[in-house]
């Protein structure tokens, strides 16, 4: 039985209506903290638990008592709270500065681009940066991939642990890797992914990154035509709330790259648009567009963004990583 998260000695098992078993079941369906309790739908928590949903609620509120979760708080209070937030480096000054210093904890940030447009490089990069400290532009974390196209290459962190003087075996066994092979193990791939967070939170590499390389591939495969349409983006709201929870409760870096398909009636600028439509483009916090350039160089546009201006940042793939 995993260890349940205490908050002041309060744990799961404190809350009005939960017993032992309900408890267990709750920690089967991935609720293995008060927060996690909190952050959830009375909806979730009633098919989790075989509860029913005004019992749920009350669960809910009490956990969010416990967790002090969901109440209103004033700006100064919220901007305190933000100064935890972290910033993952890239390894490129240009691509950190377009993002405010570089990827947060506790967002969705979205990079998506044709095939070669640098999507699934920049989390390799990423991978191997969240393992490093602070004052190295790292998180001091760990990293949890979920790979729905193969594209994890081991090769390629060794190649970029090498150009950043780290071991490659050490940065290796700091990442965890899982396939998705569709749309519903993909999900329960979250759910295993915050089961591992919680295993991994009291050693010295927390959980601080989670990838999803691709987002939308088994979605855009398995959901085909316009009368699909509605479920598929139902499942991909709730996939994308679940990555955003994981997010929040492991004050962790979530990326995910996402697709493109042509726009033939668009007559004037671009016409590659991102898979996912507005579910996607309203969950992802920071949304980045890459395109290749000339000579090896790679072009990121920051499209969206809660607080920073739109813009543009030029970098390279080389063998050893991102860079200027």
């Amino acid at each position: 039985m995993e260890e349940v998260e205490e908050i002041d000695g309060f744990s799961i098992e404190d809350l009005p209506g939960v017993g032992p078993a309900t408890a267990e079941k709750l920690r089967e369906s991935g609720f293995n903290s008060v927060e996690a309790v909190a952050v959830a739908s009375p909806s979730e928590l009633s098919n989790a638990a075989d509860l029913g949903e005004a019992t749920a609620s009350k669960i809910i509120i009490a956990a969010r008592q416990a967790a002090d979760i969901g109440g209103f708080e004033t700006g100064d209070v919220i901007l305190e709270r933000r100064r935890h937030v972290g910033k993952l480096k890239t390894g490129s000054e240009a691509f950190d500065e377009l993002l405010g210093g570089g990827m947060e904890t506790q967002a969705i940030t979205e990079l998506y681009g044709e095939f070669g447009s640098g999507k699934t490089q920049v989390a390799h990069q990423l991978a191997v940066n969240v393992q490093l400290g602070h004052e190295r532009g790292g998180l001091d974390g760990s990293c949890i991939l979920i790979d729905t196209e193969n594209t994890f290459r081991p090769e390629r962190i060794s190649q970029i642990a090498g150009g950043l003087d780290l071991d490659p075996e050490d940065v290796l066994r700091n990442i965890h890797v899982a396939r998705a092979h569709n749309s519903n193990h993909q999900i329960l791939l979250v759910e295993a992914a915050s089961e591992l967070s919680e295993q991994l939170k009291a050693t010295e590499l927390p959980v601080r990154l989670l990838i999803v390389d691709s987002l939308t591939a088994h979605f855009r495969a398995e959901y085909v035509g316009r009368g699909t349409l509605a479920d598929r983006q139902q499942k991909l709201n709730k996939h994308l709330h679940d990555l955003m929870r994981f997010g929040t409760l492991n004050n962790a870096v979530v990326l995910v790259t996402n697709q493109v398909q042509a726009k033939p009636d668009a007559f004037f600028g671009d016409p590659t648009r991102p898979i996912g439509g507005h579910i996607l483009g309203h969950t992802a916090t920071f949304r980045l567009y890459l395109r290749k350039s000339k000579g090896g160089k790679r072009i990121a546009r920051l499209v969206d963004s809660p607080n920073l201006a739109e813009g543009e940042a030029i970098f390279s793939v080389e063998s050893e990583g991102i860079r200027d």
